[in-house]
């Protein structure tokens, strides 16, 4: 079923008119006010949202401190606890009894649970790590599939002050004992198995091969949740959540930390080939997080809110496990993908559960795009969608006719789509539109919210006119902030507050503004970054994975390349040890090396498109042109300068190879 011609118009969108009046942030006046209070008074401003959204036990009185910028600190003499936040704090409003979490199963089982179950849960979990000696400060390493209880463990992990790192479930063995081994973790929470599908994958045979590398003598102890009872190895350290915590009280005084105490590390692909700890606090992130959870998906009482991601990437960390909690609104967890059983999933979930707010990523709408045009039947026009009032998009930029196709069929022509830019740095959103106020231009995420300085400048930190592209920068800090990457003092430093422009956080995003409006148009990455489905991925890191594979490799180059369901598809020019091979030994080595590359860090770091070549095209310095190779994977015809090139004729080769 294809799209009609009027979806590739690209007109703007006015709010629609019954938010002008009962939107929290309603209309482009009131905008324009917290705007105008944010530069009036910046840290003012931030601080009147710390008091609206989050309960201190200690208030704070320093808002701000800059005197060692770039480690900004936010609400400094502040205590609080962000797990007393989103529970605590909800139980005593009088929202004990309303469900916070509707939970649904791979298989379509639905489970509910209320505020104060998941409090007495996280208490008890809470209680149960303190048994085994976890203590505030410590690292507690989450490898879990979607569920409550990978919610809870995060909650149980904020509430005695322990610092938890989420690795997602996809990631493999060598991956997840890369991160245990950097945050020298005590324990790791984990399950028997995850259901993704309709199939059982391994997590805890994972976990058993990550800890029998070297690195990992920190960890003490193993949590694991018993999801499907499948056969697992079972180790003196190990420790089944359910007996773990039967015996528990479901009471557990919180500790209470500074606002600067790190909430969490969430590593990120760097281009180098080591991902970065980035590190979060917890009165700043929380304040900001609940901010935008509410203004930006004008999020009401009788909300249901669902976002797609996984607790395993910074979205599920924002806008599941913390977010939807701190405002005490009610939300949808999802463990499966959206092609089971069928295309329909999504639409059949927002249906059976009255979804009203529903976030998730280009890369998933454009599968189901596909998926529509070629299965009418799965069409979302087949489904009940009526009670959606607020669509999202999170991830990376989306295109505008993926906008169009989600906006008409999916919201029915009449919900506003908020396109969120944010980042695992920013822990928060940065620029969106808001749904009472915002003019909506598809493929734009037009403002910054209130508070937010984003800019485009050029290499120097000059501010560059709009409708010229240049770098995006935030040029003042902002309480969700990374606050370091974990033990790398100096690597935060050098990747995200470059001397040469002015103090200004470099986001690594190319992006222009619109002449007229000043709306934000998001471009690709500047540094060896890709964006595959929503996620970040380091070249150098793919890169040394493939090397890695010492017997065949000798040397290996990543590109991305446009792909049109996953954004940017992962594309690795590879010179083996041996002969070139070609026709049907090139493909069965293509396979075995993606497995390999699977096997090392995880599917999703799988290149598609694998190409032999007897060297790679180099300066005469020995310097790999990368430029070149994305307009090989492309297919473009090479127009820059090649004079500098040891080997042109090698670009033939490359070119024929695919």
């Amino acid at each position: 079923m294809n799209a009609p011609d009027k979806l590739h118009r690209l007109a703007p969108y006015a709010p629609p008119h019954q938010l002008l009046h009962t939107a929290h942030v309603p209309g482009h006046a009131a905008y324009q006010a917290l705007v105008a209070e944010s530069q009036e008074d910046y840290a003012g401003y931030w601080a009147r949202l710390a008091r609206v959204f989050v309960q201190w036990k200690k208030p704070f009185t320093r808002t701000l401190n800059s005197s060692n910028a770039p480690f900004y600190r936010w609400f400094e003499d502040g205590t609080l606890n962000v797990s007393w936040n989103c529970l605590d704090r909800q139980v005593n409003e009088g929202l004990g009894d309303k469900t916070a979490i509707v939970f649904e199963s791979d298989g379509g089982t639905v489970t509910r649970i209320s505020y104060s179950q998941l409090l007495a849960m996280t208490c008890r979990m809470a209680n149960a790590m303190k048994a085994l000696g976890v203590r505030k400060g410590d690292r507690v390493v989450i490898y879990m599939s979607m569920s409550i209880e990978g919610v809870a463990a995060m909650q149980a992990c904020a509430r005695i002050g322990a610092i938890h790192s989420v690795v997602f479930g996809g990631f493999s063995a060598h991956a997840l004992r890369d991160r245990i081994a950097d945050t020298g973790a005590v324990l790791v929470i984990t399950a028997d198995e995850q259901v993704r599908g309709g199939k059982t994958l391994p997590l805890k045979a994972l976990v058993d091969e990550a800890l029998a590398q070297d690195g990992c003598g920190s960890v003490r102890n193993v949590m694991v949740y018993r999801r499907t009872g499948g056969a697992i190895a079972w180790n003196a350290h190990d420790r089944w959540m359910h007996e773990a915590t039967s015996e528990q009280p479901a009471v557990c005084e919180p500790e209470w930390v500074g606002a600067e105490h790190p909430l969490f590390l969430l590593y990120t692909s760097g281009s180098t080939g080591k991902p970065k700890g980035v590190q979060h606090s917890s009165g700043g992130y929380l304040v900001q997080v609940a901010a935008t959870m509410k203004w930006t998906f004008d999020m009401h009482p009788e909300d249901v809110f669902w976002c797609t991601a996984d607790i395993g990437w910074i979205t599920g960390h924002s806008y599941i496990a913390y977010g939807p909690l701190a405002i005490g609104a009610t939300q949808v967890v999802f463990e499966g993908v959206p092609t089971f059983p069928d295309a329909g999933r999504f639409w059949k979930m927002i249906e059976r559960h009255k979804v009203t707010v529903f976030y998730t990523a280009p890369t998933a709408i454009r599968s189901l795009i596909k998926a529509a045009e070629t299965h009418p039947e799965v069409h979302p026009d087949r489904y009940d969608l009526r009670s959606l009032r607020i669509l999202g998009s999170v991830g990376e930029p989306i295109n505008p006719a993926a906008w169009e196709w989600y906006h008409e069929y999916v919201g029915g022509g009449r919900c506003p789509i908020v396109d969120t830019w944010w980042q695992t740095e920013t822990g928060a959103q940065m620029i969106t539109p808001l749904p009472g106020v915002t003019t909506l231009v598809p493929g734009s995420c037009t403002l910054p919210f209130p508070g937010i300085t984003a800019a485009i400048v050029d290499e120097t930190g000059e501010d560059v006119p709009n409708g010229q592209s240049g770098l995006l920068v935030i040029k003042k800090p902002w309480p969700s902030m990374i606050r370091t990457i974990w033990g790398d003092d100096a690597r935060y430093m050098s990747s995200y507050y470059p001397p040469e422009l002015r103090g200004y956080y470099l986001a690594g995003d190319g992006a222009a503004r619109d002449k007229d409006t000043g709306n934000f148009t998001i471009g690709g990455r500047i540094d060896d970054v890709l964006n595959v489905s929503g996620h970040r991925m380091g070249t150098m890191e793919i890169e040394s994975a493939l090397v890695a594979c010492t017997e065949l490799v000798a040397e290996a180059a990543v590109v991305g390349r446009p792909d049109e369901t996953s954004g940017e598809a992962i594309c690795a020019f590879v010179v083996l040890k041996g002969p070139r091979p070609s026709g049907e030994a090139a493909e069965k080595l293509a396979v075995q090396l993606r497995n390999w590359v699977g096997k090392e860090i995880g599917p999703i770091a799988k290149p598609k498109d694998i190409r032999f070549a007897d060297n790679l095209p180099k300066t005469r310095s020995g310097k790999i042109m990368r430029r070149l190779l994305r307009s090989v994977a492309k297919g473009e015809a090479i127009t820059q300068d090649v004079s500098t090139l040891e080997n042109p004729a090698i670009l033939a080769q490359l070119s024929e190879a695919h």
